[in-house]
């Protein structure tokens, strides 16, 4: 299902986690791609919103998670030519050169669900602090995962925030210990979103409802 948050930005509700469509002037990006089985209804809701995969630009990964990247292999076969962008502390894991550290909790519950999680064929991107692609900003937010980045659209007056953090009845709360790389980073992480986003009104989360207006205030209040 894709619901239009504001111009340009959809929110791909899937089955516990969200993706997003974004346009710009620089062409359709998807923001994450749900779980292995969930290709399908990427692929609906694309075309709900107007659009089909032979129309995406670019493939946006916020970080290496099953929920995140599971249906970025099916979603590839049926693309024309697209980027594929993920932080550069995941980005080897997406492409299955390097498999998470067995060192803390969340290394071992990615490993078992890289079973799950279909490797890729196709270059991606490495993205660091700062860098831009398309109309984005990117901003390095470890602590979910070690190479977890959120992309800021200034744009659009948005900030897709991956699992920096998550919504639950409105508000905005980090990353969990038992689902985190590092927890001890992601206040620091928060902080760098606000440092680097003046303001957005759309804090677009990979789980919960995304908050459509006052997102940056919503995301100070975590670290207050």
């Amino acid at each position: 299902m894709a619901v239009e948050l504001r111009p340009g930005v959809w929110q791909v509700a899937l089955r516990g986690v969200n993706a997003y469509l974004v346009e710009d002037d620089a062409g359709l990006a998807l923001v994450d791609t749900g779980l292995p089985w969930q290709a399908d209804s990427v692929r609906r809701a694309l075309e709900v919103a107007g659009f089909s995969m032979r129309d995406v630009e670019r493939v946006l990964l916020t970080h290496y998670d099953v929920d995140h990247v599971g249906g970025l292999r099916s979603l590839l076969s049926s693309a024309g030519d697209v980027e594929v962008c993920c932080g550069a502390g995941d980005a080897e894991l997406v492409v299955g050169n390097r498999k998470p550290p067995l060192s803390v909790p969340k290394g071992v519950s990615q490993r078992l669900a890289g079973l799950l999680t279909p490797s890729v064929h196709t270059p991606v991107r490495a993205l660091g602090d700062g860098d831009e692609v398309g109309g984005f900003e990117v901003v390095a937010t470890p602590g979910h995962t070690p190479g977890h980045v959120a992309y800021y659209h200034e744009g659009l007056d948005a900030a897709f925030l991956g699992d920096l953090v998550r919504a639950d009845d409105g508000e905005l709360e980090l990353s969990p210990w038992l689902l985190s790389s590092d927890t001890s980073q992601l206040p620091g992480s928060v902080r760098r979103v606000l440092n680097r986003a003046p303001a957005f009104a759309a804090a677009c989360v990979g789980h919960g409802d995304p908050i459509r207006s006052g997102g940056r205030a919503a995301l100070a209040r975590v670290v207050q």
